[in-house]
């Protein structure tokens, strides 16, 4: 296995590691089973990407020329008539490529991933609203204070009560039935009951109503809500500062392979005798002065940080390899 496809991995299983942490945090609140689990974190795989392939693009260029020029092998190719500029125009090349597949993961696949992710949590959030156990008091569906008899796995209950307190414009109820299930319906559950009776108690009268099925819902706070397209999800960045946020932060990771390429070859190629030693260093500062560069300006002007910030970089970029690599080789 090459260098670079280490690196990747390593950053990788590193960035997974984060958000799995993130997923199992989930597990305090709501219970999920090893393929939900998985389910969330393929959810999670495009910001994944995001996040990992631009850095090791770049460190794995600068490890590449580095090693080259430690071999000197820089010198043969500039001896063949490779030169620096031939060099740069071939990765800025590559980097453009993945820039623009970034690009394509950033407008289609994060928006659907991101719905999906949030409409599965909401999902499970909603189904464990509901978890009457048998033979409890206090515990409510809606607005109804429920006891129940006996619960199995298949949530299926039976020898159920239910009752609502009186309320504006409602008589006190009871409502007793032989059977019950729950239904989860797009994060909306629906009780239903088998084999019962319905008591009203007004002032002066008792009604009662056999019935044998009824159904009761409880809207949760937060509903599962409807996917929106791609041009739906990302015209909220007008409106949403967060979304808008969002769009600058991505679109300035996805460009970076693109902004540090030259910095890259400035760090790399080298005169291995007198550079021995910095391009570690070298390459912490640049990825975290990008990084820090992107947080503050996307922070501050969301609707120009991409522009500021790229053009910055790659102008910053163009200086130190005009320096450092076009003015010796």
């Amino acid at each position: 296995m090459s260098s670079s496809a280490l690196l990747f991995f390593i950053l990788f299983f590193i960035t997974s590691v984060v958000f799995f942490i993130k997923i199992a945090a989930l597990t305090a609140i709501i219970k999920m089973n090893f393929l939900e689990l998985g389910t969330l974190y393929i959810y999670l795989l495009p910001r994944t990407m995001v996040y990992t392939l631009p850095i090791t693009f770049f460190i794995a260029l600068c490890i590449t020329l580095f090693n080259l020029s430690k071999e000197n092998e820089t010198i043969v190719l500039f001896t063949l008539g490779y030169n620096p500029k031939k060099i740069a125009q071939l990765f800025l090349t590559l980097a453009s490529g993945l820039s623009l597949v970034l690009l394509l993961d950033i407008f289609v696949l994060i928006p659907i991933s991101k719905q999906l992710n949030n409409n599965f949590i909401e999902y499970k959030k909603a189904e464990a609203k509901f978890n009457i156990k048998a033979n409890e008091f206090g515990q409510k569906f809606a607005d109804w204070l429920v006891y129940i008899e006996h619960s199995d796995d298949t949530k299926l209950y039976s020898g159920v009560t239910l009752y609502q307190a009186p309320m504006e414009n409602e008589d006190e109820k009871l409502i007793v039935a032989t059977t019950a299930a729950i239904d989860n319906e797009k994060g909306i559950l629906r009780l239903n009951l088998d084999k019962g009776k319905i008591f009203e108690f007004s002032k002066d009268t008792i009604q009662q109503i056999n019935f044998d099925e009824m159904h009761l819902n409880s809207n949760p706070k937060t509903p599962v809500g409807a996917i929106q397209s791609i041009e739906e999800y990302w015209s909220g960045v007008f409106v949403d500062q967060r979304r808008a946020y969002d769009l600058a932060f991505f679109l300035l990771i996805a460009l970076f392979p693109m902004a540090s390429t030259l910095i890259a070859l400035s760090i790399g190629i080298v005169t291995y005798r007198y550079n021995k030693s910095g391009i570690y260093v070298a390459m912490f500062v640049t990825i975290s002065t990008y990084l820090l560069l992107t947080t503050l300006v996307s922070t501050w002007q969301p609707q120009f940080a991409p522009i500021i910030v790229f053009v910055l970089t790659f102008f910053i970029a163009y200086i130190i390899y005009q320096k450092r690599i076009r003015a010796i080789f």
